[in-house]
């Protein structure tokens, strides 16, 4: 249904504080052309690979040199009949003329493409990604004023260009490769941080953390000054070693925000203190006196952190920063009381590129009756539901559902020993604590403990036109809209405000302090057995807590409690990674049947589904983990304990014995090891036929076997016995069983797995096809391993 939406992690504006990052333009000036500029490039690129293919040669014979005979040195076909400036939409033709000549050299177009004619789409669509990176830099180079700015946005336009004749990778060529100085900035924070920070108590160390968070994120998206600028206001600097700086930084951190067919690095994690010491100085000045101009602007809870604790941070950071002597900038920092050499571990690190990850959802398609009334997607939502997502299911509820009643699996632990086990671990001071910023804590972890501490809580809530309307609820409504519009700048605030507030939608709101910072809009079709979700997005200064994350598993338990165990959403290209991290794929579980009519096909963006397990407490999720980790390590401590005996070593390589069993290993059993079993092969010819009779109806009975019923026809597929030199379907495979033909299971299995193998070669991953082979694939294992063919 929508057009974007703004779960952004590591955005422009920073998490913690709320100032924003300058934006390209005027050095270190605030603003947040940025992500717009981003987010409009990635509209055309995505625009362009959805245009018909005589389109994309057309585009992309702008580019590519003449291929016809006698040696032409037309670089770029021309069209006789240009476009107007600017291209009036109305008069655009849709239709290409391969043979329309070429104004420079008179040779048709399709001359120009005929190295293309072969080429994939996903090859084509890369090269179309370059062009469009092409144009923006030719504007580039026009529009800007500095030269030595220009001399790079010149250098690398013809890098691209080159990349496009060559149909190759765009590479950098320079002397030296990123990182350019080490330890880099982001290293010399966190040792800053080591360094004078380590002795305070968990909380406040976290606030430095928080700090150092905000510092960095300043820094990767800080515009830095021209060099003629820089030369102007401090004429005594080393010119010739900042000018160097500054263009690896726009080549390799500035452009690649919006020219993303280059690579993209992290200011902070490829350049060192050199350029933390051109910059410092100036960008301290401009943010403090951003801060203080904004400071009514800021949120009640952050004016001490940015007006008193920030100020006070870098007042510190500048003194090491140009300090000669400061231990933080040495590759062998050293750190502890006791004086000893301590690795240091990444306290913080910078939050990723701006870009925002929009995400994409169908427009709603739904005749009104089919939504029946009883369902808890149409209950009159006017007031807050008791307890909706603040209350964790408990474990003794009864779920519905047959996997949760599955057999005791031989060799598992005994529960005895687990629970003898967990009382040992019971106390929560004997379970390491986890830095919230360390590379082994959970995503979610800090919005969690917020929400135990009262600092944050979860509602369902919606509109209804049957129930008196409750004015908190209104204004928290009225909260998410202005949130999603202003997360999502591309889609109309008319459209959101009426899903919003329409009274079959929901929306999951997440409450701070009395005000909405974020929600989910969803829409529940129970009779189908699955949710819709709309919008999704966290209010720009409260983003990079893990709120996306502990917001959807809140949305997860919310619906397992409601017995809806699906979601469906569109995503573009931006978002299917914050999907993926939440369990979403692109393989969908819900039949075809059951979702279209009630959702809309959306151009350009991913369907992915995700579902639910009901045996899982997503919001605790991480911390059952974290515990289980604790259990395994015990009992492996425990297991290394029983087993005192010590052997010595293998002495029967030396006199010259290549190999032995693993089981003549001295000790080998004791630790626990067996033999790996192999399936069992039936003996009995008539118990082998039933056996595999039975499979085979099994898999013939599937949903998801329709495809593979029969012999492939070569009417409804041209050309697949060029491609499948083999054929096998499932017919073929019971008039092979019925012919006594499968003497052994090795003979049964290797026809069925041909099945699943032709289907993934000839059809494309994305094709329905290719899904009901996977989803089949496991299930037909499933059942060999029930029949004890093979080992489990």
């Amino acid at each position: 249904m929508a057009d974007s939406a703004g779960i952004q992690q590591g955005s422009p504006a920073v998490g913690a504080a709320g100032l924003v990052p300058a934006a390209p333009g005027a050095a270190g000036t605030e603003g947040s052309g940025a992500a717009g500029g981003s987010a409009r490039i990635a509209a055309k690129k995505a625009q362009l690979r959805s245009s018909p293919r005589p389109k994309k040669l057309e585009k992309l014979g702008v580019y590519s040199s003449c291929k016809a005979e006698g040696a032409c040195k037309c670089n770029g076909w021309k069209s006789q009949n240009p476009p107007p400036t600017p291209p009036q939409t109305d008069q655009l033709s849709n239709t290409v003329n391969l043979q329309e000549p070429c104004r420079s050299c008179s040779h048709t177009l399709g001359d120009h493409v005929t190295h293309l004619e072969n080429v994939s789409e996903e090859e084509m669509n890369r090269l179309l990604g370059i062009v469009l990176d092409v144009e923006y830099l030719y504007t580039c180079v026009h529009k800007e004023e500095d030269a030595d700015t220009k001399q790079v946005y010149f250098s690398l336009f013809k890098l691209l260009r080159k990349s496009i004749l060559q149909m190759g990778k765009p590479m950098l060529e320079a002397q030296e490769s990123p990182p350019f100085e080490k330890p880099s900035i982001e290293q010399g924070v966190n040792n800053f941080v080591q360094y004078k920070f380590s002795h305070l108590p968990s909380k406040e160390r976290q606030t430095i953390m928080e700090l150092a968070k905000m510092f960095l994120n300043q820094i990767n998206y800080w515009q830095l000054e021209t060099p003629s600028q820089r030369r102007q206001r401090v004429p005594s600097d080393d010119a010739v070693g900042y000018k160097v700086n500054y263009t690896r930084w726009l080549c390799y951190c500035n452009v690649p925000q919006f020219c993303d067919s280059l690579p993209r690095y992290e200011t902070t994690q490829i350049f060192g203190r050199t350029l933390l010491r051109s910059v410092f100085t100036v960008m301290r000045k401009q943010l403090l006196e951003q801060a203080r101009q904004e400071k009514d602007k800021l949120p009640p809870e952050k004016r001490t952190l940015i007006l008193t604790h920030f100020p006070k941070f870098l007042s510190m950071l500048e003194e090491e920063v140009y300090s000669h002597s400061s231990p933080i900038w040495s590759q062998d920092f050293l750190a502890g009381a006791t004086g000893g050499q301590i690795p240091i571990h990444t306290v913080i690190s910078a939050p990723p590129v701006a870009r925002p990850i929009y995400y994409s959802t169908s427009p709603v398609s739904v005749d009104p009756s089919t939504c029946g009334s009883g369902s808890p997607a149409r209950k009159p939502t006017s007031v807050l539901e008791s307890n909706p997502v603040g209350e964790k299911r408990k474990t003794s509820e009864p779920l519905h559902h047959e996997e949760n009643k599955r057999p005791r699996v031989v060799g598992d632990i005994p529960m005895d020993l687990i629970n003898e086990v967990m009382a040992t671990i019971s106390d929560p001071a004997t379970i390491p604590e986890t830095s919230l910023l360390s590379a082994h804590s959970a995503r979610d972890e800090a919005a969690r403990l917020e929400e135990r501490r009262g600092v944050i809580e979860f509602h369902v809530i919606g509109n209804s036109l049957n129930q008196k309307p409750n004015k908190r609820i209104l204004m928290w409504l009225v909260g998410l809209q202005n949130v999603f519009s202003h997360q999502l700048p591309r889609m109309p605030k008319e459209y959101i405000t009426r899903l919003v507030f329409d009274p079959k939608h929901k929306t999951l709101s997440l409450i701070k302090d009395g005000r909405v910072i974020g929600g989910i809009c969803f829409r529940m079709f129970p009779s189908q057995g699955f949710t819709e979700i709309v919008f999704c997005a966290v209010t720009s200064n409260e983003q990079v807590k893990g709120y996306g994350t502990h917001l959807m598993n809140h949305l997860k338990e919310y619906h397992i409690k409601h017995e809806i165990l699906n979601f469906l959403t569109y995503a573009d290209e931006y978002a299917i990674g914050y999907f993926k991290k939440q369990g979403f794929s692109k393989d969908i579980k819900v039949p075809k049947t059951k979702y279209v009519g009630y959702i809309k096909d959306y151009e350009g963006a991913t369907l992915m589904g995700c579902e639910l397990n009901p045996s899982i407490p997503y919001t605790e999720f991480s911390v059952i983990i974290k515990k289980q980790k604790e259990i395994i390590k015990k009992l492996i401590e425990r297991k290394q304990a029983q087993i005192r005996k010590v052997y010595p070593g293998l002495s029967c390589f030396k006199d010259g014995v290549r190999q032995i069993p693993i089981e003549s290993i001295p000790g080998i059993r004791e630790t626990g090891w067996k033999p790996a079993g192999k399936g069992k092969e039936l003996k009995d010819p008539e118990q082998l036929y039933s056996t595999l009779k039975t499979i085979l109806q099994h898999v013939k009975s599937h949903q998801n076997a329709w495809p593979f019923m029969e012999p492939v026809k070569k009417t409804e597929a041209p050309g697949y016995y060029q491609v499948i030199r083999f054929p096998m379907d499932l017919k073929t495979m019971s008039e092979r069983l019925k012919s006594r033909y499968y003497t052994t299971r090795k003979l049964f299995m290797a026809d069925m797995q041909r099945i699943f193998t032709n289907c993934r070669e000839y059809n494309a991953p994305e094709s329905e096809y290719y899904k009901c082979a996977n989803i089949l694939e496991k299930f037909f294992y499933t059942k060999i391993k029930e029949a004890g063919l093979i080992e489990k």
